[in-house]
């Protein structure tokens, strides 16, 4: 199938370009992409591939136009969010935690399927693809069904980014942190992971601290009722919980200090390889530190609930993405650098 893609040759820049997708095998679809979310993960893959030719993206949402025989539960038109790949069979995946699948590195992001066959062609030539099992910086993808969670006639640009940003930031707060009404929870960075945790937490009724230092994100979370600060080294209460999302080591201790006895932290961000922790801290009140992937969700069951609470106004979704141009990539991650936008989401068919 002939389709346009955004190609990056590099940690800078990419361009569209003609690019032909493979038939779907028998458990997978094509998806016409309609949105799809900017992530940090697809900056840190720019700039870990060097100058290999690559179509990132993966958080995309579209309808099915092509299925394979045995993509069941699916049906031509259906619109659906593409979430991450994972294989369905193995202990994790049984036990409903899919982010942790035995095969999750391969099939997200080894560039091809696990079987070492690539998906998508630029010329005669394969290029890395099936990034998160989708690759979908394009006007079309190829996924695996498991992959692909109907949304309805939820609109693209605010379904695309539950597919990881947005999972990851509310299956944190409801899976593994779980605060409680009268817990107060500390989110530290409010882009699209923090933003969407703040709000999750808000709708559950628990007290929210937010340490963001771009203040139109500080301005739209204290909108609904959570309490900001520019930094982690302003005035802050204890907490019961608190999630980081920046994987910087300063953020991480500051955030554990500022934990009461059997508090709990949660870590979402890729940054730093090594942190230095106070074990004796850590023990002597009894801390935890709970590393975190896609929300320790199982997207078939997290996407359809929260899909729920936008439409019945307790998650506004829709007040954090702004739309771009696929051709517009650049100016999408400049702008949410700049703190112009929180959660960039791009139309290929604009």
């Amino acid at each position: 199938m002939k389709i346009s893609a955004l190609l990056s040759h590099g940690p800078a820049g990419g361009e569209l370009v003609d690019a032909e997708l493979d038939d779907p095998r028998p458990d997978e679809v094509i998806v016409r992409i309609e949105a799809v979310g900017v992530c940090h993960t697809d900056l840190l893959t720019r700039r870990k591939l060097g100058t290999q030719p690559a179509v990132l993206g993966h958080e995309g949402c579209g309808t099915v136009e092509h299925l394979g025989p045995a993509a069941g539960g699916l049906s031509l038109g259906d619109r659906v969010v593409l979430s991450f790949a994972s294989c369905g069979g193995c202990a994790q995946c049984r036990a409903g935690l899919p982010g942790y699948c035995a095969w999750a590195a391969a099939l997200n992001g080894s560039g091809r399927r696990l079987d070492g066959s690539p998906t998508l062609r630029v010329g005669d030539q394969p290029v890395f693809g099936a990034f998160f099992g989708q690759s979908s910086f394009a006007t079309a993808a190829l996924a695996h069904a498991r992959s692909c969670i109907p949304v309805g006639d939820l609109p693209p640009e605010v379904a695309a980014p539950l597919g990881c940003g947005f999972l990851t930031g509310a299956g944190a707060v409801l899976n593994v942190l779980r605060p409680r009404h009268g817990d107060r929870l500390l989110v530290v960075g409010a882009g699209g992971v923090g933003a969407v945790a703040a709000l999750t937490a808000l709708s559950e009724g628990v007290e929210v601290v937010v340490a963001e230092p771009v203040a139109p994100r500080r301005a739209l979370l204290a909108q609904y009722g959570a309490t900001t600060v520019a930094a982690l080294d302003e005035p802050i209460p204890a907490v019961t919980h608190a999630l980081d999302t920046t994987g910087q080591p300063e953020s991480i201790a500051r955030a554990l200090a500022l934990l009461q006895p059997r508090g709990v932290l949660a870590l979402v961000g890729l940054g730093a390889a090594q942190a230095s922790l106070d074990v004796r801290k850590l023990m002597l009140r009894g801390l935890q530190v709970r590393g975190c992937v896609e929300g320790d969700a199982d997207p078939s069951h997290l996407i359809p609930e929260l899909v729920r609470r936008f439409r019945s106004g307790h998650l506004p979704l829709d007040r954090l993405v702004t739309t771009y141009a696929l051709a517009d990539f650049d100016r999408a991650v400049a702008d949410q650098r700049a703190g112009r936008t929180l959660k960039p989401v791009l139309l290929p068919g604009t």
